[in-house]
């Protein structure tokens, strides 16, 4: 077996050897928060396995309040936005995640916050000087974010052929994946894939939605495109999706529902977890304090950085009534005065997350659901109860109450009480324990590492030159080939003229024979 799995990895990371030199690539990071740690990444692995890797990052708005600059061994060319558009797009991401942890995120905040992203796009492209260096590198390939798609625009300005990531969760953007809506759920119908008679047809109602949104949320960059593209050779940005040569997924089959995938998409979640070390003392002296109760982890994502009071006034409370200690990480300057921190609570400014995972104490982890917390909950067998406030984070946490490994609760549901008896009910109820443990086993059982991965299918396009053999030829086809309406209708005439006929004959032998009596009567 060890001989076997020998060979499968070398034999899937010898294309990588066989590359003549180190490629040249770009990543772009047009945005921050997780989705920026997760191209670092991304471009620091690529650059220790031996390519050259420049990374644009946009920089004066990178949506981490504590964020702090590490030295890169790869390339890093920055950009900054005018500060007139920075002041106004802070404002506006403030008043988003007012919304969203006051639990009154819509649609709307969504697209206005789009809308601003699809102008700074506008201020880029404008960057002729910076989009010339690009240009004058001569790259490879690039690697791009979907969050934001205005990465797609530079590549295609650039042009060059573009691999893509899937930050979020999957079926958050269509890219042209088979989507049989009887056991696939589309995104935020919060079905699983066991779906009875009234889940299908919320299904197929939600497909709709779904649709009008993506077409919502694209039409905002209508005015990047029209400006930067000449008539005639604008790019359409849901054809522009399906022209990525791999779409890696940052997710995982111990998260994700099993639905058909196709040859160029590829999962790598768990990049971000990193080898596992021991936790600063100081953290262990607070666990100690708890023996075998344990602790449990608060971590809400990097872009939180503040709570309404009286949120955390009932999170507070509801910790004071386990038994476990609480490590939690909340900025102790932005702590309310007239909150009295309970005993069993510790807050910081920053955390070792993946490591406190790791910790053979921790019982639970709470966490605002994003991919990267689940990957790393996954990957060290910690059961969760998930707070989701906006984006892909409910549709993930639904993933895991499908999966039985935790459950969610909303913020509007958020009283001391309530939150207590559920983080009770999962830490005390081993079959969350027991179906954490299930998923990383899943998750850790792969031959190849998410890293091992990337890299390998990356260097397996330089070195094929491209990946036109891993796409099917369905995603260019009109859409009306692609769901055979031609056949249909071409059947359809068919099948109605040759009733038409039939019927003209048989018409015309019944008057024949009525013809044929009267003469016999005559």
């Amino acid at each position: 077996m060890a001989g076997q799995r020998a060979l499968l990895l070398a034999g899937f990371l010898l294309p990588g050897f066989l590359l003549s030199e180190a490629a040249k690539i770009l990543t772009l990071s047009l945005v921050g928060g997780s989705h920026h740690l997760l191209l670092d990444q991304v471009s620091q692995i690529l650059q220790d396995h031996g390519h050259n890797v420049t990374m644009l990052h946009q920089r004066g708005n990178s949506f981490i309040s504590d964020f702090k600059e590490k030295e890169k061994s790869y390339q890093v060319i920055s950009w900054f936005p005018p500060e007139d558009y920075n002041k106004e797009l802070k404002e506006n991401f403030d008043f988003f995640m007012e919304e969203a942890l006051g639990d009154r995120f819509t649609f709307g905040n969504f697209l206005s916050f789009m809308e601003l992203l699809g102008l700074q796009c506008s201020h880029f492209l404008r960057r002729k000087d910076i989009m010339d260096t690009l240009k004058n590198e001569n790259f490879d390939l690039v690697i791009v974010e979907n969050f934001d798609y205005c990465p797609f625009l530079v590549a295609e300005k650039l042009g060059k052929p573009f691999v893509s990531i899937l930050s979020s969760s999957f079926g958050a953007i269509d890219i042209g994946l088979p989507n049989p809506l009887s056991y696939v759920p589309v995104f935020h119908s919060f079905l699983s894939d066991h779906m009875d008679f009234w889940g299908r047809v919320k299904n197929f109602l939600m497909f709709f939605d779904f649709s009008i949104r993506q077409w919502q949320i694209q039409s905002t960059y209508d005015n990047t495109i029209k400006e930067h593209f000449p008539e005639g050779s604008r790019p359409v940005l849901c054809h522009l999706l399906k022209k990525a040569e791999l779409w890696f997924v940052n997710s995982d089959f111990a998260l994700e529902f099993a639905r058909p995938l196709l040859p160029n998409t590829v999962y790598v979640g768990g990049l971000m977890v990193r080898p596992v070390k021991a936790v600063p003392q100081e953290f262990e002296n607070f666990i100690n304090k708890f023996g075998d109760s344990g602790f449990i982890l608060v971590a809400m994502g990097s872009m939180v950085s503040n709570f309404q009071v009286d949120l955390l006034r009932e999170m507070n409370s509801a910790f004071a009534r386990l038994s476990q200690g609480v490590i939690w990480k909340y900025k102790p300057s932005h702590w309310p005065k007239d909150i009295r921190l309970s005993s069993n609570v510790k807050i910081v400014n920053w955390l070792p997350q993946n490591d406190l995972l790791a910790h053979p104490r921790i019982r639970l982890f709470v966490t605002h659901g994003g991919m990267n917390s689940i990957m790393e909950a996954i990957q060290h067998g910690v059961p969760v109860v998930g707070i989701p406030l906006f984006g892909d984070q409910p549709e993930n946490l639904n993933h895991v109450e499908a999966k039985k490994f935790g459950v969610s609760i909303q913020l509007k549901q958020i009283k001391a009480e309530t939150l207590a008896l559920k983080m009770k009910q999962v830490i005390e109820d081993k079959r969350y324990k027991a179906a954490a443990v299930a998923a990383s086993i899943i998750r850790r059982s792969h031959p190849l590492t998410p890293a091992q991965r990337l890299v390998g299918w990356i260097d397996h396009i330089l070195q094929t030159g491209g990946a036109a053999h891993l796409k099917v030829h369905g995603l260019q086809q009109p859409w009306h080939e692609q769901y055979l309406l031609d056949v249909f209708l071409f059947l359809l005439v068919v099948t109605l003229g040759t009733l038409w006929l039939c019927g003209k004959l048989l018409g015309m032998v019944v008057r024949w024979l009525c013809g044929v009596r009267k003469l016999k009567k005559a």
